[in-house]
């Protein structure tokens, strides 16, 4: 047997949004279970994210920390941001994310992962790319505000980030999973072998 997701969909016989918002909303949907029975799921419908692990030349990534009101947290983030138009190409809304919040450009962009964030209960699918041969982005920095404004940036060598998701004082999702990740792909079989930018992603279409 594959040890693959697959798609599938199971017959839903009624569905409601209780809930919208800005970005996001809350649909119920009646779903026949595989004995027959119907059971109701709440979940959050979300128009999916993009989020970029970019490492230096020197083995550093750059990493934001963050205000995050439900957790009650400031968290320690790599760059990412919503995919905020239907169809939008993951890869161009990565390189905005960048620019925007470190105002950084890459030179070599690469499919790292890609995840659903609590499948249980919402369906925002995140693609985390590896950026690399960072420089200054050119011309005027982004204009930030509310939780922005109060953002700050660093570069924090690989293995230190390691330590500190392994040690419980790191919990950003795409921090997390991308951190592990790279950390994977620079052993076997090596950064050139991962997917190039552009690759499909059946959980987001989008626009070449």
């Amino acid at each position: 047997m594959a040890i693959e997701d697959t798609p599938e969909e199971w017959t839903v016989t009624a569905t409601a949004t209780p809930f919208t918002g800005n970005k996001t909303s809350v649909r119920t949907d009646d779903v026949v279970m595989p004995d027959g029975s119907t059971a109701r799921r709440d979940y959050q419908v979300h128009p999916g994210s993009v989020a970029v692990l970019a490492l230096d030349d020197d083995g550093r990534v750059l990493v934001l920390r963050q205000y995050r009101h439900p957790v009650r947290h400031k968290l320690w983030e790599i760059p990412a941001g919503l995919l905020d138009v239907p169809g939008q190409n993951p890869l161009h809304a990565a390189q905005r994310e960048l620019y925007e919040e470190a105002h950084v450009q890459a030179g070599d962009w690469r499919v790292l992962t890609d995840v659903y964030t609590t499948p249980g209960g919402c369906d925002e699918a995140v693609r985390v790319f590896l950026a690399r041969e960072l420089a200054e982005a050119e011309g005027e920095r982004f204009a930030v505000s509310e939780e922005e404004t109060d953002m700050e940036l660093a570069r924090v060598p690989l293995d230190e980030l390691v330590r500190g998701v392994l040690a419980g004082e790191l919990h950003n999702n795409c921090l997390v999973v991308g951190v592990l990740s790279l950390v994977a792909a620079q052993q076997v079989p090596g950064l050139e072998s991962l997917r190039p930018a552009g690759a499909p992603w059946p959980a987001r279409p989008f626009d070449a």
